[in-house]
Protein backbone atom coordinates (compact mmCIF):
# COMPACT_ATOMS: atom_id res chain seq x y z
CA UNK A 1 0.00 0.00 0.00
CA UNK A 2 2.65 2.49 0.78
CA UNK A 3 4.16 1.70 -2.74
CA UNK A 4 0.35 2.65 -4.10
CA UNK A 5 0.88 6.11 -2.14
CA UNK A 6 4.25 7.15 -3.16
CA UNK A 7 2.95 6.46 -6.61
CA UNK A 8 -0.16 8.44 -6.62
CA UNK A 9 2.00 11.43 -4.81
CA UNK A 10 4.46 11.63 -7.29
CA UNK A 11 2.31 11.53 -9.85
CA UNK A 12 0.27 14.42 -8.63
CA UNK A 13 3.84 16.27 -8.01
CA UNK A 14 4.80 15.64 -11.39
CA UNK A 15 2.21 17.56 -13.10
CA UNK A 16 4.01 20.75 -11.57
CA UNK A 17 0.71 22.40 -10.95
CA UNK A 18 0.62 25.04 -8.39
CA UNK A 19 -1.70 23.69 -5.32
CA UNK A 20 -4.40 21.62 -5.03
CA UNK A 21 -7.50 23.95 -6.16
CA UNK A 22 -5.57 24.03 -9.41
CA UNK A 23 -5.06 20.57 -9.67
CA UNK A 24 -8.52 19.56 -8.84
CA UNK A 25 -10.03 22.71 -11.11
CA UNK A 26 -8.62 20.64 -14.17
CA UNK A 27 -9.31 16.98 -12.99
CA UNK A 28 -12.15 17.35 -10.07
CA UNK A 29 -12.46 13.05 -10.34
CA UNK A 30 -9.10 13.31 -8.83
CA UNK A 31 -10.51 14.15 -4.85
CA UNK A 32 -11.36 10.07 -5.11
CA UNK A 33 -7.88 9.70 -3.37
CA UNK A 34 -8.47 12.76 -1.01
CA UNK A 35 -9.09 9.76 1.61
CA UNK A 36 -6.39 7.20 0.45
CA UNK A 37 -5.15 6.79 4.04
CA UNK A 38 -8.27 6.75 5.99
CA UNK A 39 -8.53 3.35 4.14
CA UNK A 40 -5.70 1.55 3.75
CA UNK A 41 -6.68 -1.54 6.07
CA UNK A 42 -10.17 -1.55 3.90
CA UNK A 43 -10.87 -3.95 1.08
CA UNK A 44 -13.62 -4.21 -1.82
CA UNK A 45 -14.60 -7.69 -3.00
CA UNK A 46 -14.60 -7.00 -6.75
CA UNK A 47 -15.96 -9.35 -9.60
CA UNK A 48 -15.51 -9.65 -13.53
CA UNK A 49 -18.16 -10.15 -15.63
CA UNK A 50 -16.43 -10.18 -19.40
CA UNK A 51 -12.85 -11.37 -18.24
CA UNK A 52 -11.92 -11.18 -22.15
CA UNK A 53 -8.77 -9.48 -23.74
CA UNK A 54 -10.30 -6.08 -22.20
CA UNK A 55 -11.26 -7.45 -18.55
CA UNK A 56 -8.23 -9.14 -18.43
CA UNK A 57 -6.07 -6.35 -19.15
CA UNK A 58 -8.21 -4.34 -16.33
CA UNK A 59 -7.40 -6.92 -14.11
CA UNK A 60 -3.87 -7.09 -14.85
CA UNK A 61 -4.20 -3.46 -12.78
CA UNK A 62 -6.64 -4.19 -10.27
CA UNK A 63 -4.48 -7.72 -8.49
CA UNK A 64 -1.48 -4.94 -8.15
CA UNK A 65 -4.16 -3.20 -5.67
CA UNK A 66 -3.69 -4.36 -2.24
CA UNK A 67 -7.45 -2.92 -1.75
CA UNK A 68 -8.66 -5.17 -4.11
CA UNK A 69 -10.14 -8.79 -4.03
CA UNK A 70 -11.05 -10.20 -7.09
CA UNK A 71 -13.86 -12.92 -5.74
CA UNK A 72 -15.74 -13.76 -9.08
CA UNK A 73 -15.70 -14.44 -12.79
CA UNK A 74 -18.02 -14.57 -15.06
CA UNK A 75 -18.46 -15.15 -18.52
CA UNK A 76 -20.18 -17.85 -20.95
CA UNK A 77 -17.17 -18.48 -23.13
CA UNK A 78 -14.41 -21.00 -21.26
CA UNK A 79 -11.34 -19.80 -22.56
CA UNK A 80 -11.88 -16.44 -21.15
CA UNK A 81 -12.54 -17.97 -17.77
CA UNK A 82 -9.70 -20.16 -18.02
CA UNK A 83 -7.01 -17.77 -18.80
CA UNK A 84 -8.63 -15.19 -16.44
CA UNK A 85 -7.79 -17.75 -13.58
CA UNK A 86 -4.17 -17.57 -14.62
CA UNK A 87 -4.54 -14.32 -12.31
CA UNK A 88 -7.16 -15.11 -10.03
CA UNK A 89 -7.26 -18.78 -9.25
CA UNK A 90 -9.23 -18.81 -6.33
CA UNK A 91 -12.04 -16.56 -7.90
CA UNK A 92 -15.95 -18.24 -7.93
CA UNK A 93 -16.91 -18.98 -11.46
CA UNK A 94 -19.83 -18.30 -12.71
CA UNK A 95 -21.77 -18.23 -16.35
CA UNK A 96 -24.94 -16.33 -15.44
CA UNK A 97 -23.91 -12.97 -14.63
CA UNK A 98 -27.50 -12.66 -12.37
CA UNK A 99 -25.90 -14.82 -9.51
CA UNK A 100 -23.11 -12.74 -9.42
CA UNK A 101 -25.31 -9.91 -8.76
CA UNK A 102 -27.41 -12.07 -6.01
CA UNK A 103 -24.26 -12.57 -4.04
CA UNK A 104 -24.34 -10.26 -1.11
CA UNK A 105 -20.75 -10.65 0.10
CA UNK A 106 -19.76 -8.63 -3.80
CA UNK A 107 -19.03 -4.93 -3.49
CA UNK A 108 -18.72 -3.94 -7.00
CA UNK A 109 -18.71 -5.81 -10.86
CA UNK A 110 -16.83 -5.18 -13.63
CA UNK A 111 -18.75 -4.88 -17.10
CA UNK A 112 -16.14 -5.85 -19.92
CA UNK A 113 -18.62 -7.43 -22.12
CA UNK A 114 -20.04 -6.83 -25.61
CA UNK A 115 -21.32 -3.40 -26.12
CA UNK A 116 -25.06 -4.29 -26.39
CA UNK A 117 -24.88 -6.58 -23.01
CA UNK A 118 -24.05 -3.64 -21.03
CA UNK A 119 -27.02 -1.56 -20.07
CA UNK A 120 -29.00 -4.87 -18.94
CA UNK A 121 -26.03 -6.05 -16.49
CA UNK A 122 -25.42 -2.07 -15.52
CA UNK A 123 -29.06 -1.64 -14.58
CA UNK A 124 -29.47 -5.12 -13.20
CA UNK A 125 -26.00 -4.13 -10.98
CA UNK A 126 -27.33 -0.95 -9.45
CA UNK A 127 -30.44 -2.10 -8.52
CA UNK A 128 -28.57 -5.29 -6.65
CA UNK A 129 -27.02 -2.42 -4.60
CA UNK A 130 -23.65 -3.44 -6.30
CA UNK A 131 -21.09 -0.58 -7.80
CA UNK A 132 -20.31 -0.35 -11.11
CA UNK A 133 -17.75 0.11 -13.59
CA UNK A 134 -18.43 -0.02 -16.86
CA UNK A 135 -16.40 -0.52 -20.12
CA UNK A 136 -16.84 2.06 -22.77
CA UNK A 137 -19.26 3.26 -24.97
CA UNK A 138 -21.29 2.58 -21.55
CA UNK A 139 -24.84 1.49 -23.86
CA UNK A 140 -25.86 0.75 -27.10
CA UNK A 141 -28.16 3.85 -27.81
CA UNK A 142 -28.20 7.28 -26.52
CA UNK A 143 -31.48 6.26 -24.75
CA UNK A 144 -29.61 3.05 -23.13
CA UNK A 145 -26.99 5.53 -22.26
CA UNK A 146 -29.30 7.34 -20.83
CA UNK A 147 -30.85 4.98 -18.57
CA UNK A 148 -27.48 3.62 -17.08
CA UNK A 149 -26.85 7.33 -16.13
CA UNK A 150 -30.27 7.98 -14.71
CA UNK A 151 -30.43 4.66 -12.72
CA UNK A 152 -26.79 5.55 -11.15
CA UNK A 153 -28.19 8.88 -9.97
CA UNK A 154 -31.57 7.29 -8.79
CA UNK A 155 -29.43 4.46 -6.63
CA UNK A 156 -27.05 6.63 -5.25
CA UNK A 157 -24.37 3.55 -6.16
CA UNK A 158 -20.42 4.20 -7.22
CA UNK A 159 -20.45 4.56 -11.27
CA UNK A 160 -17.00 4.83 -13.08
CA UNK A 161 -16.20 4.35 -17.07
CA UNK A 162 -13.15 3.40 -18.84
CA UNK A 163 -12.13 6.93 -19.92
CA UNK A 164 -8.46 6.45 -18.59
CA UNK A 165 -7.36 9.80 -19.90
CA UNK A 166 -9.24 11.65 -17.25
CA UNK A 167 -6.44 10.01 -14.71
CA UNK A 168 -3.13 10.36 -17.47
CA UNK A 169 -0.90 13.27 -16.15
CA UNK A 170 -0.25 14.10 -20.03
CA UNK A 171 -4.28 15.21 -20.32
CA UNK A 172 -4.80 16.20 -17.35
CA UNK A 173 -1.50 19.06 -17.56
CA UNK A 174 -2.52 19.55 -21.17
CA UNK A 175 -5.91 20.51 -20.42
CA UNK A 176 -4.42 22.61 -17.50
CA UNK A 177 -2.69 24.63 -19.95
CA UNK A 178 -5.69 24.73 -22.63
CA UNK A 179 -7.90 25.87 -19.65
CA UNK A 180 -5.40 28.93 -18.65
CA UNK A 181 -4.73 30.41 -22.01
CA UNK A 182 -1.39 28.87 -22.72
CA UNK A 183 -1.95 28.52 -25.82
CA UNK A 184 -4.67 31.37 -27.04
CA UNK A 185 -8.20 31.02 -28.38
CA UNK A 186 -8.54 27.21 -29.51
CA UNK A 187 -10.15 27.59 -33.01
CA UNK A 188 -9.88 23.63 -33.67
CA UNK A 189 -9.46 20.16 -32.44
CA UNK A 190 -8.79 17.09 -34.78
CA UNK A 191 -8.91 13.29 -33.31
CA UNK A 192 -7.70 10.23 -35.40
CA UNK A 193 -6.74 6.67 -34.51
CA UNK A 194 -5.69 4.61 -37.35
CA UNK A 195 -4.60 1.31 -37.23
CA UNK A 196 -3.96 -1.20 -40.13
CA UNK A 197 -5.51 -4.88 -39.58
CA UNK A 198 -9.00 -6.71 -39.95
CA UNK A 199 -9.98 -6.42 -36.22
CA UNK A 200 -10.39 -9.69 -36.56
CA UNK A 201 -10.11 -12.53 -33.88
CA UNK A 202 -9.39 -16.30 -34.15
CA UNK A 203 -12.55 -18.10 -34.27
CA UNK A 204 -12.66 -21.95 -33.26
CA UNK A 205 -15.22 -22.96 -34.89
CA UNK A 206 -17.56 -20.76 -37.24
CA UNK A 207 -20.78 -20.71 -35.02
CA UNK A 208 -18.78 -18.76 -32.90
CA UNK A 209 -17.83 -16.27 -35.38
CA UNK A 210 -20.09 -13.18 -34.15
CA UNK A 211 -20.06 -14.61 -30.69
CA UNK A 212 -16.38 -13.66 -30.77
CA UNK A 213 -15.79 -10.85 -33.15
CA UNK A 214 -19.11 -9.39 -31.97
CA UNK A 215 -17.15 -6.02 -33.02
CA UNK A 216 -17.87 -5.99 -36.51
CA UNK A 217 -21.54 -6.65 -36.66
CA UNK A 218 -24.15 -4.08 -36.25
CA UNK A 219 -26.49 -6.44 -33.92
CA UNK A 220 -23.88 -6.01 -31.57
CA UNK A 221 -21.22 -2.84 -32.45
CA UNK A 222 -21.23 0.49 -33.92
CA UNK A 223 -17.66 -0.33 -34.85
CA UNK A 224 -14.97 2.02 -34.75
CA UNK A 225 -17.03 4.80 -33.27
CA UNK A 226 -17.70 3.13 -30.20
CA UNK A 227 -14.75 1.23 -29.61
CA UNK A 228 -12.66 3.99 -30.47
CA UNK A 229 -13.57 7.54 -31.10
CA UNK A 230 -14.99 7.37 -27.52
CA UNK A 231 -11.70 8.40 -25.90
CA UNK A 232 -10.73 10.81 -28.36
CA UNK A 233 -14.60 13.06 -28.44
CA UNK A 234 -14.12 13.07 -24.73
CA UNK A 235 -10.86 15.13 -25.04
CA UNK A 236 -12.33 17.66 -27.06
CA UNK A 237 -14.83 18.46 -25.40
CA UNK A 238 -12.89 18.54 -22.30
CA UNK A 239 -10.59 20.82 -23.69
CA UNK A 240 -13.12 23.14 -25.28
CA UNK A 241 -15.31 22.74 -21.80
CA UNK A 242 -18.56 21.89 -23.59
CA UNK A 243 -20.51 19.87 -25.64
CA UNK A 244 -20.93 20.46 -29.93
CA UNK A 245 -24.53 20.67 -30.87
CA UNK A 246 -23.88 18.96 -34.27
CA UNK A 247 -22.57 16.01 -36.25
CA UNK A 248 -22.47 14.96 -39.79
CA UNK A 249 -19.97 12.64 -41.37
CA UNK A 250 -19.15 9.41 -43.85
CA UNK A 251 -18.67 6.28 -42.93
CA UNK A 252 -17.60 3.12 -45.67
CA UNK A 253 -16.26 -0.10 -45.84
CA UNK A 254 -14.21 0.29 -48.47
CA UNK A 255 -10.93 -2.30 -47.29
CA UNK A 256 -11.85 -5.08 -45.76
CA UNK A 257 -14.63 -6.81 -47.60
CA UNK A 258 -14.92 -9.84 -45.56
CA UNK A 259 -18.95 -9.84 -44.39
CA UNK A 260 -18.05 -7.39 -41.55
CA UNK A 261 -21.49 -5.25 -41.30
CA UNK A 262 -19.32 -2.10 -39.54
CA UNK A 263 -17.42 0.69 -41.82
CA UNK A 264 -13.90 0.28 -41.66
CA UNK A 265 -13.12 3.92 -42.05
CA UNK A 266 -14.89 7.07 -40.60
CA UNK A 267 -14.82 11.06 -40.62
CA UNK A 268 -17.04 12.98 -38.44
CA UNK A 269 -16.85 16.53 -37.70
CA UNK A 270 -18.65 17.99 -34.71
CA UNK A 271 -19.67 21.70 -34.68
CA UNK A 272 -19.75 23.90 -31.72
CA UNK A 273 -21.78 26.89 -30.72
CA UNK A 274 -19.29 29.29 -32.09
CA UNK A 275 -18.22 27.80 -35.15
CA UNK A 276 -15.20 25.71 -33.71
CA UNK A 277 -14.98 22.17 -35.22
CA UNK A 278 -14.06 18.84 -33.68
CA UNK A 279 -13.07 16.35 -36.23
CA UNK A 280 -12.80 12.08 -36.04
CA UNK A 281 -10.91 10.05 -38.41
CA UNK A 282 -10.00 6.06 -38.40
CA UNK A 283 -9.28 4.43 -41.26
CA UNK A 284 -8.04 0.35 -40.05
CA UNK A 285 -5.97 -0.17 -43.30
CA UNK A 286 -2.94 2.45 -42.65
CA UNK A 287 -1.18 3.06 -39.51
CA UNK A 288 1.42 5.55 -40.39
CA UNK A 289 -0.08 8.44 -38.32
CA UNK A 290 -1.14 6.45 -35.95
CA UNK A 291 -3.51 8.22 -32.86
CA UNK A 292 -3.37 11.28 -31.58
CA UNK A 293 -5.69 14.34 -30.28
CA UNK A 294 -4.53 17.68 -32.03
CA UNK A 295 -5.69 21.02 -29.74
CA UNK A 296 -4.99 24.03 -32.26
CA UNK A 297 -4.99 27.69 -30.26
CA UNK A 298 -3.96 31.14 -32.38
CA UNK A 299 -0.61 31.12 -29.82
CA UNK A 300 0.28 27.13 -29.92
CA UNK A 301 -1.09 23.58 -30.45
CA UNK A 302 -1.03 20.89 -27.65
CA UNK A 303 -0.68 17.14 -28.79
CA UNK A 304 -1.80 14.93 -25.37
CA UNK A 305 -0.93 11.79 -26.67
CA UNK A 306 2.39 12.58 -27.99
CA UNK A 307 3.07 14.07 -24.25
CA UNK A 308 4.38 17.26 -26.29
CA UNK A 309 2.96 21.19 -27.10
CA UNK A 310 4.06 23.70 -29.79
CA UNK A 311 4.24 27.16 -29.78
CA UNK A 312 3.38 29.09 -32.99
CA UNK A 313 6.80 31.26 -32.57
CA UNK A 314 9.69 29.25 -32.74
CA UNK A 315 13.56 30.59 -32.45
CA UNK A 316 15.08 31.42 -35.90
CA UNK A 317 16.90 28.34 -37.91
CA UNK A 318 20.36 28.88 -37.49
CA UNK A 319 22.26 30.74 -40.52
CA UNK A 320 22.43 27.90 -42.68
CA UNK A 321 19.39 27.02 -42.96
CA UNK A 322 18.00 30.62 -43.40
CA UNK A 323 20.17 31.22 -46.34
CA UNK A 324 19.08 27.96 -48.08
CA UNK A 325 15.16 28.83 -47.10
CA UNK A 326 16.08 32.82 -48.62
CA UNK A 327 17.44 30.92 -51.84
CA UNK A 328 14.24 28.51 -52.45
CA UNK A 329 11.92 31.49 -52.11
CA UNK A 330 13.39 33.46 -54.29
CA UNK A 331 13.61 31.02 -56.90
CA UNK A 332 9.98 30.80 -56.30
CA UNK A 333 9.52 34.42 -56.04
CA UNK A 334 10.95 34.43 -59.57
CA UNK A 335 8.77 31.85 -61.26
CA UNK A 336 5.27 33.45 -62.81
CA UNK A 337 2.38 31.64 -61.64
CA UNK A 338 -1.06 32.89 -62.91
CA UNK A 339 -3.89 34.35 -60.46
CA UNK A 340 -2.18 35.80 -57.28
CA UNK A 341 0.84 35.40 -55.93
CA UNK A 342 1.86 32.12 -54.21
CA UNK A 343 4.39 31.15 -51.54
CA UNK A 344 4.98 27.31 -50.63
CA UNK A 345 3.49 27.09 -46.75
CA UNK A 346 4.03 23.45 -44.76
CA UNK A 347 4.27 22.64 -41.64
CA UNK A 348 7.36 23.96 -39.35
CA UNK A 349 10.33 22.08 -37.86
CA UNK A 350 9.07 22.79 -34.37
CA UNK A 351 10.53 19.44 -31.73
CA UNK A 352 8.17 21.07 -29.36
CA UNK A 353 8.36 20.26 -25.55
CA UNK A 354 7.30 17.07 -23.51
CA UNK A 355 3.92 18.46 -21.26
CA UNK A 356 5.33 16.39 -17.70
CA UNK A 357 9.18 16.85 -18.76
CA UNK A 358 9.59 13.45 -20.22
CA UNK A 359 8.17 10.60 -22.58
CA UNK A 360 4.64 9.96 -19.99
CA UNK A 361 4.99 6.09 -19.09
CA UNK A 362 1.46 5.41 -18.03
CA UNK A 363 -2.06 6.19 -19.77
CA UNK A 364 -3.68 6.57 -16.79
CA UNK A 365 -5.53 3.25 -16.75
CA UNK A 366 -4.10 2.02 -12.98
CA UNK A 367 -5.09 5.44 -11.49
CA UNK A 368 -8.30 4.96 -13.01
CA UNK A 369 -8.98 1.76 -11.38
CA UNK A 370 -7.61 2.98 -8.21
CA UNK A 371 -10.04 5.84 -8.10
CA UNK A 372 -12.68 3.26 -8.68
CA UNK A 373 -11.43 1.79 -5.82
CA UNK A 374 -11.36 4.50 -3.31
CA UNK A 375 -14.72 5.18 -4.29
CA UNK A 376 -16.12 2.05 -3.32
CA UNK A 377 -14.82 1.92 -0.11
CA UNK A 378 -15.36 5.45 0.71
CA UNK A 379 -18.53 5.56 -0.82
CA UNK A 380 -18.21 8.71 -2.29
CA UNK A 381 -18.94 9.09 -6.20
CA UNK A 382 -16.22 11.61 -7.68
CA UNK A 383 -17.30 14.85 -9.77
CA UNK A 384 -17.97 14.34 -13.47
CA UNK A 385 -16.57 11.08 -13.68
CA UNK A 386 -19.67 9.71 -14.26
CA UNK A 387 -20.90 12.73 -16.64
CA UNK A 388 -18.01 12.35 -18.50
CA UNK A 389 -18.54 9.10 -19.51
CA UNK A 390 -22.06 9.70 -20.06
CA UNK A 391 -21.21 12.49 -22.90
CA UNK A 392 -18.49 10.99 -24.43
CA UNK A 393 -20.46 7.84 -25.20
CA UNK A 394 -23.56 9.99 -26.55
CA UNK A 395 -20.63 11.77 -28.46
CA UNK A 396 -20.04 8.77 -30.18
CA UNK A 397 -23.75 7.48 -30.63
CA UNK A 398 -24.59 11.03 -32.39
CA UNK A 399 -21.38 10.48 -34.56
CA UNK A 400 -22.79 6.79 -36.02
CA UNK A 401 -26.03 7.95 -36.19
CA UNK A 402 -24.92 10.92 -38.59
CA UNK A 403 -23.19 8.47 -40.82
CA UNK A 404 -25.93 5.77 -40.99
CA UNK A 405 -28.91 8.65 -41.44
CA UNK A 406 -26.22 10.44 -44.13
CA UNK A 407 -27.48 13.67 -42.08
CA UNK A 408 -26.42 16.28 -39.75
CA UNK A 409 -28.14 15.24 -36.52
CA UNK A 410 -28.11 17.68 -33.38
CA UNK A 411 -27.43 16.68 -29.97
CA UNK A 412 -31.05 15.92 -28.43
CA UNK A 413 -32.46 18.20 -25.39
CA UNK A 414 -33.59 15.89 -23.76
CA UNK A 415 -30.76 13.89 -23.03
CA UNK A 416 -28.67 16.90 -21.59
CA UNK A 417 -28.56 16.76 -18.25
CA UNK A 418 -29.86 18.05 -15.31
CA UNK A 419 -26.86 20.83 -14.20
CA UNK A 420 -26.15 21.55 -18.36
CA UNK A 421 -28.13 25.22 -19.26
CA UNK A 422 -29.43 25.92 -22.42
CA UNK A 423 -25.88 26.15 -23.99
CA UNK A 424 -24.93 23.17 -23.20
CA UNK A 425 -21.89 24.15 -21.12
CA UNK A 426 -20.65 21.32 -18.76
CA UNK A 427 -19.13 23.66 -16.35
Amino acid sequence: MEDNTISRRDFLKNLGMVGTGVLLAASPWLSAFSDVKETQKEKCRLAIIGPGSRGRFLMSFLVKNPKVDIVALCDIYQPSIEKALELVPKAKVYKDYREVLADKTIDAVLIATPLDTHCRIALDAFDSGKDVFCEKTIGFTMDECYKIYQKHKSTGQIFFTGQQRLFDPRFIKAMEMVHSGTFGKINGIHTFWNRNGDWRREVPSPELERFINWRLYREHSKGLMTELACHQLQIGSWALQKLPEKVMGHGAITYWKDGREVYDNVSCIYVFDDGVKMTFDSIISNKFYGLEEQIMGNLGTIEPEKGKYYFEDVEPAPAFLQMLNDWENNIFDSIPFAGTSWAPETANINNGEYITGERPKSDGTSLLLDAFIEAIITHKQPIRVAEEGYYASMLCLLGDQAMTEERTVYFPDEYKLDYLNHKAKRF
